[in-house]
């Protein structure tokens, strides 16, 4: 069973008298395990369909199953749960609290969930490790490095356990150093754990460090690529 699984997808709005449609029956399904790039250019709806595989918003038409629920369906106090339960975000301009330490900023999602304090120190260390920060953990953002802040971004997200990490743009406000840093990250992060990410990215270097590339054009789904290296690797895994 796929994780995501998106049939006919289609996401129209409303300027004024206008419609537009953003999304024009997307179908897309994604097996647990897999680093997905999305790419396209402007206005050709990569936003939109990461916002619809959050949870963020809902498609006009078709059907969106996460990990077997039918998404479409649900209540916006259902989606909140799925989100916070199932999915990490990774955003381009960090989203980090500036009053917060790199420890603080990523026992947010936890806090939330209502976890207690020595668990949250616990699996926050453990996120910060797990992305080279932790000797950084008790530094606000505005003393750490740009790349510094986008690895306590994904730490934040992975606290939480998620099946699914999205992340939009995730180098977009880096140099290419960090931005390679990062990506080495993410392989680790799929290759080790299986995590599922599913990035949009414009730089097609970026877009090749995962396993598959989805190309959208005008709201829909106009090629797929696999990347050949990271293919293998998936199917000798499925094999063995």
């Amino acid at each position: 069973m796929a994780l995501v699984e998106l049939r006919g997808v289609t996401r129209q709005y409303k300027n004024g008298q206008v419609r537009i449609d953003a999304l024009r029956g997307v179908d897309l399904s994604i097996e647990q395990g897999w680093f997905v790039s999305i790419m396209g250019p402007s206005g050709s709806g990569k936003s939109t369909l990461l916002n619809i595989i959050g949870c963020l918003d809902l498609p006009t038409a078709g059907t969106y199953e996460l990990a077997g629920q039918r998404v479409d369906r649900l209540s916006d106090n259902r989606l909140s749960d799925l989100r916070n339960q199932l999915i990490g975000f990774i955003f381009q301009t960090f989203h980090l609290l500036p009053d917060l330490d790199a420890q603080g900023n990523v026992e947010l999602p936890l806090i939330y969930r209502g976890v207690g304090r020595r668990e949250r120190q616990r699996r926050a260390l453990a996120a910060l490790e797990a992305v080279g920060l932790e000797s950084r953990r008790y530094h606000r953002p505005g003393e750490l490095s740009g790349g510094e802040q986008q690895r306590v971004a994904i730490a934040r997200a992975l606290v939480g356990e998620p099946l699914l990490i999205l992340a939009d743009e995730p180098t977009g406000s880096l140099d290419s150093r960090s931005g390679q840093a990062i990506m080495e990250i993410f392989q680790r992060l799929n290759r080790e754990r299986g995590l599922t990410i599913i990035q949009v990215t414009h730089d097609e270097r970026i877009a090749t460090y995962g396993s598959r590339i989805v190309h959208l054009l005008d709201g829909r789904v106009e090629r797929e690529e696999l990347l050949g290296t990271a293919f293998a690797a998936k199917e000798e895994a499925t094999v063995g």
